[in-house]
């Protein structure tokens, strides 16, 4: 190894003590000149980068190192010499072609040599990234559970409360100065205890649950509809130390769901009825020609289509007596014509009713029309209804005008059909054959 240069100010005896406590100094050492080569170079410097000293000395120790300055060179020699003194931190690239990290202190002396000592740092900046990331990971995490719409709690294995973010706040209306140190059971309905003792008991063992549907209560007492997962927390160690739970409220789906599933039941009930209406249309239609029964038949179900637009309007609750009875007797009914009078007061028929009615005096004009009073230019229909305190209607059609009526030896089909609705919604239908016109009174509740 070189011997470092008098110049560095002890002389003697003293010259090589120091020489021989920088050349075994753990620390990579270098002396090299202003304007010139490395003169001295140490076990640690040879340690470190791999170079022995007469590979390095008599070589430029920046094109040796391949040294990356946090300034340019020129003005680093400049502050040397201005100062005697410079600190900061250096890469360096080693023989091996690794690049290192090095905190370097440099002095100058009076006849420009540089005493250059080095401490290798690439491990704790490598850690200190490392920590900086994962720092900054945890804050992200942090920001995520914080502001997540879902509930995220952690808790020990005794179920008490550790962590409690807004979205926990928000809906079981706990503070998270309230909920933490509390045992879980504050929002676990007395008759769901047993569910969360299984639940510590599972996350004892590490498994997971996911999605697991169950009721939990907020701070007022309510009850609320949550989709859980579960999962184990486990220490540096790996054991199980307590679990994080994620709670969604799905109050609001559940709800969703239930009136779907209402809607689909109402739905399929109102098609049965609607089909049997159709059926027992066409069971009891006769005609004395094909064309005739076909004609028949559309009529019947065109009036219940009649009355299923309706029911549109006020999303399926019933349509109103006075609108159906105007639609049926529509074609009757033109501008100026006083053939037809409609009076009662509004009543919302149930649908199961509604498609009964519709039918009935659809049957009950199609008859007037062919044999009774809208047969002739003088007839005239009166269909009037009151609607009793106890819920009963009492509808009566009228006809008068018309041709002589004559009761007849038997009842007709358009008779059956009308009773026939009328028994479907627990009514009755009575007919009364006057020489001046039929008169049919139905009876029904709504």
């Amino acid at each position: 190894m070189g011997r470092v240069s008098a110049g560095i100010g002890v002389t003697g005896r003293g010259e090589e003590r120091l020489a021989d406590l920088l050349e075994l100094s753990y620390e990579p050492m270098l002396v090299w000149r202003l304007d010139g080569p490395i003169e001295f170079w140490n076990a640690g410097a040879q340690r470190l980068y791999g170079f022995a000293s007469d590979e390095a000395i008599g070589r430029s120790s920046h094109a040796l190192l391949q040294t990356k300055f946090p300034v340019e060179f020129v003005e680093l020699r400049s502050r040397l010499r201005n100062d005697g003194l410079w600190s900061g931190e250096l890469r360096h690239v080693c023989k091996d072609g690794r690049e290192v990290i090095i905190d370097s202190r440099m002095q100058v002396f009076a006849d420009d040599t540089v005493l250059e000592v080095n401490r290798d740092v690439t491990e704790r900046k490598h850690l200190e990234a490392a920590l900086r990331e994962s720092e900054q990971r945890l804050r992200w995490l942090a920001a995520i559970v914080e502001f997540s719409d879902d509930a995220i709690i952690s808790k020990n294995l005794d179920g008490i409360i550790a962590s409690w973010n807004r979205a926990a706040e928000r809906i079981f209306d706990y503070t998270a100065e309230e909920a933490i140190g509390q045992s879980i059971m504050i929002v676990i309905p007395q008759d769901r205890l047993d569910e969360e003792r299984t639940i510590l008991a599972r996350i004892r063992r590490g498994e997971h649950i996911d999605h697991f549907e169950t009721v939990r209560r907020r701070k007022q007492g309510s009850l609320i509809a949550i989709s859980l997962s579960v999962s184990p927390v486990k220490d540096t160690d790996g054991t199980i130390v307590g679990a994080s739970k994620i709670a969604r409220d799905i109050t609001e789906q559940k709800r969703a769901q239930e009136q779907i599933a209402a809607l689909a039941r109402e739905a399929e009930h109102r098609s049965k009825n609607l089909l049997a209406s159709a059926q027992a249309a066409v069971m009891l239609s006769r005609a004395d020609t094909v064309d005739g029964l076909k004609q028949v038949i559309q009529g019947r179900i065109q009036a219940l289509a009649n009355v299923h637009s309706l029911f549109a309007g006020t999303r399926w609750v019933g349509a109103g007596l006075s609108t159906i009875a105007a639609q049926e007797l529509a074609p009757y009914s033109e501008t100026g014509d006083k053939r037809v009078r409609i009076d009662g007061p509004e009543v919302l028929l149930e649908p199961n009713a509604a498609q009964s009615i519709a039918v009935a005096l659809h049957e009950l004009a199609t008859n007037a029309a062919k044999y009774g009073a809208l047969s002739t230019g003088n007839g005239r229909v009166d269909l009037v209804w009151t609607h009793n305190a106890d819920r009963q209607i009492n509808l009566r059609w009228t006809e008068t005008g018309g041709p002589v009526v004559r009761a007849p030896t038997r009842q007709g089909f358009g008779g059956k059909i009308i009773k026939q609705m009328m028994v479907q919604v627990d009514g009755k239908a009575r007919f009364d054959w006057r020489p001046d016109g039929l008169v049919c009174e139905i009876t029904l509740r709504t």
